[in-house]
């Protein structure tokens, strides 16, 4: 291979497998190319890759180090990504009973999740997480790509336990956004205790969910390092969690006049 080619193939390689550690003989077996030469050209695509803020590609030195491919997202970006999600949750045929909105076509757009994962993967990248945990909901194809940007199992929590599932925990909590008593439930063989995992959801209203993925987790006493919520709304203003870092946040929806208030977090970084 040409040192061109080689530098493709090695961005291509990296960037379908992020967080994951290549040793440089992997690289050195598959171009069939000195060790040398693999170093200059992980040089040539890291300086690729950061010029026009596409990732980072991250070198360990020494006998067990190795080389990974880092996502990114610059904070210009992020504000573009916050704007065009503000515009589409502003049109006012979105709005639903009881003031939520409609929000399937964005929670299954594959675009959109890929950039607002990578969002929460830089958000989250050095909290050395163990899982990505999800509740049964729209927030699982982020959740799913966070997962992978971070090469990291995910946990799905569910509303009824599943006979696939095997033996299960199981635990009521209380929702904010319902007002009523509802059930949630995990795989004991999902969950490795004393381990640690960040939390990633759709929507959040009262934090109900997420607090009662909290307390479920702490029964395997896991701890939460970190949670990301695509929408937050304002209101309640006291929620059930405190941690917890939203993209977007959504304020007043009027069913009469057809208006709703959307705004991006200016501090997600």
């Amino acid at each position: 291979m040409k040192r061109a080619e080689r530098v493709a193939a090695l961005i291509k390689i990296l960037s379908e497998t992020p967080n994951k550690a290549y040793s440089l003989k992997y690289f050195c077996d598959l171009f069939n190319a000195a060790k040398s030469s693999i170093s200059e050209d992980l040089q040539t695509a890291k300086q690729t890759l950061q010029a026009v803020n596409l990732g980072v590609i991250q070198t360990t030195p020494g006998a067990g180090g190795g080389v990974k491919y880092i996502p990114y997202i610059s904070d210009e970006a992020c504000q573009q990504l916050q704007k065009e999600l503000c515009d589409k949750l502003c049109d006012g045929n979105r709005i639903l009973g009881g003031g939520f909105l409609y929000t399937s076509d964005i929670m299954f757009d594959s675009n959109l999740v890929r950039q607002v994962a990578t969002v929460f993967a830089r958000k989250f990248q050095e909290k050395k997480a163990d899982y990505v945990a999800t509740i049964e909901t729209k927030g699982i194809p982020v959740a799913t790509m966070t997962a992978h940007m971070l090469n990291l199992p995910m946990i799905v929590i569910r509303r009824e336990s599943k006979i696939s599932e095997g033996s299960t925990l199981s635990i009521n909590y209380f929702s904010g956004s319902s007002d009523r008593v509802q059930k949630m439930s995990v795989s004991k063989r999902a969950v490795v205790p004393g381990s640690k995992a960040i939390i990633i959801d759709d929507f959040m209203r009262a934090g109900g969910s997420v607090k009662g993925i909290t307390d479920i987790l702490a029964e395997f006493d896991v701890e939460i390092v970190g949670t990301g919520i695509v929408i937050a709304a304002t209101e309640p203003q006291k929620k059930k969690t405190d941690n917890y870092c939203s993209l977007i946040y959504l304020g007043k929806v009027d069913e009469s006049t057809k208006e709703i208030e959307v705004f991006g977090n200016c501090q997600i970084f």
